[in-house]
């Protein structure tokens, strides 16, 4: 049993406590921030500033410069995405979930290609090219990029990439020694599966009446 413990655990024993804790905090938000989203709630913006601000001094911390570009940008798109949810489009309603248009889809392609380009600079420059699991990243923070500036829109087309990345992200995260944020990538998959499967069912009533 111990075995087991140490194998999914193990790495915490170098850690210092308090940075263990805020892990947990950060998952736990993490956790809540996704499930107002399956719930096309507006707390999913105060819930995941919460997380990412923690995760972005831990992943600076640790030296994660990836991880840390993503949680950052989060948290800047959840400040665009609460304006976005709250703003009226007419007297009574707000804006509601939609498909991508065209333009939007083209969008994020740029974003998903800029985004590459942007941290291959990035890892260049601080000299992160020392692993396969840098260009595993910098997918995965491309995925990311683009599945939250569509959440931001409310466009339903977000919960395939954070599906896509979710996947990914659970054995990277394992891999690089972090188990509560790997476990929570694994609830985050769940989670985004059943989100999409909501906003799918509200898209499909909003169209019918």
């Amino acid at each position: 049993m111990s075995d087991i413990f140490n194998f999914f655990f193990g790495q915490y024993f170098e850690y210092e406590t308090i940075d263990i804790v805020l892990e947990i905090i950060a998952v736990v938000f993490g956790f809540l921030s996704v499930w107002y989203s399956k719930q096309n709630k507006i707390l999913v913006f105060p819930t995941g500033m919460i997380s990412t601000s923690i995760f972005v001094y831990l992943l600076l911390k640790w030296g994660l410069l990836g991880d840390m570009m993503i949680n950052g940008y989060y948290f800047i798109m959840s400040v665009y995405g609460w304006y976005i949810w709250t703003k009226k489009i007419d007297d009574i309603h707000h804006t509601p979930i939609s498909r991508t248009t065209s333009k939007e889809k083209l969008m994020s392609i740029g974003i998903f290609i800029a985004t590459i380009i942007f941290v291959f600079i990035v890892y260049k420059y601080f000299d992160k090219w020392t692993s396969w699991v840098a260009y595993v990243d910098t997918i995965t923070t491309a995925i990311f990029f683009v599945g939250m500036w569509l959440m931001a829109k409310r466009k339903i087309e977000n919960w395939i990439y954070w599906i896509v990345g979710d996947i990914i992200s659970v054995p990277l995260y394992f891999y690089k020694g972090f188990t509560f944020t790997s476990l929570q990538y694994l609830g985050f998959t769940l989670i985004a599966i059943f989100g999409y499967l909501a906003w799918k069912k509200h898209l499909n009533n909003s169209q019918a009446t």
